[in-house]
């Protein structure tokens, strides 16, 4: 492992386990360069890294301030599951499967998702809870001729790690869209929306490594809860 790794684990750590509690504003690149005895190149590597993982965000003459890992944060640019992204947040969630249905994709259908018509799907709704407070809600759709055995078990825990380690099948890419919209019949239903009268819903089209679309999934998400983040850099 490369030394702004090492660093990298090391603060996350920190964050992690409130040594670096929320709000906080982490020691100046000096202090850090003289705690791990390494340069500031190295140094920025690891905080890039934080800022990727939505852990960290700089101000402008102010320096680098820890953000509210109560919050669920997705990077836009990568491809993780619910479980993979909060493994390490320290928060307590859960899922809840509320609908499990197989049916054929129909004409309307196909036009949302991508699929054919007549492939053989698995609708799953799936209600994420964060510390007592439900605030996602996951409509899936999984190509049932491709995603094999798929239940109810499963989908509480983690579609992608039985994909990967069960199926032996390979997830590639995505193509992801988000918008804010205003709550559907089950956002109303099922979510704890407060005050607000608005969701963020961010839509995956998922294919295989080999380009093949299995699942087309609209997560809708509380906007107080949830940020998402990206590391871009400048052509």
């Amino acid at each position: 492992m490369k030394k702004f790794e090492l660093i990298y684990n090391k603060l996350k750590q920190k964050i992690a386990d409130k040594s670096l509690p929320a709000g906080s504003k982490i020691p100046s690149e000096n202090q850090l360069c003289q705690e791990f005895n390494c340069s500031r190149g190295t140094l920025r590597k690891a905080l890039e890294l934080l800022a990727l993982d939505g852990l960290i965000n700089a101000q402008h003459g102010k320096g680098v301030f820890v953000l509210d890992h109560e919050q669920i944060t997705f990077s836009f640019g990568s491809l993780i599951s619910f479980a993979e992204a909060n493994q390490d947040g320290g928060s307590t969630f859960s899922t809840e499967v509320s609908l499990s249905q197989t049916l054929a994709c129909d004409a309307q259908l196909a036009s949302i998702t991508g699929f054919s018509a007549e492939t053989p799907l698995l609708k799953l709704l799936r209600l994420r809870t964060l510390n007592d407070e439900k605030i996602i809600a996951d409509l899936n759709y999984f190509n049932t001729n491709l995603i094999t055995g798929l239940n109810q078990d499963i989908a509480q825990k983690s579609i992608y790690h039985y994909i990967e380690s069960e199926l032996k099948l390979k997830i590639g890419f995505a193509r992801r869209s988000i918008e804010v919209c205003a709550p559907n019949e089950y956002d109303l239903k099922y979510l704890n929306l407060s005050q607000f009268n608005c969701v963020v819903v961010v839509k995956n089209w998922v294919y295989l490594a080999d380009g093949v679309l299995f699942e087309y999934t609209e997560s809708h998400h509380r906007p107080d809860k949830f940020v998402f983040t990206e590391f871009v850099r400048r052509r």
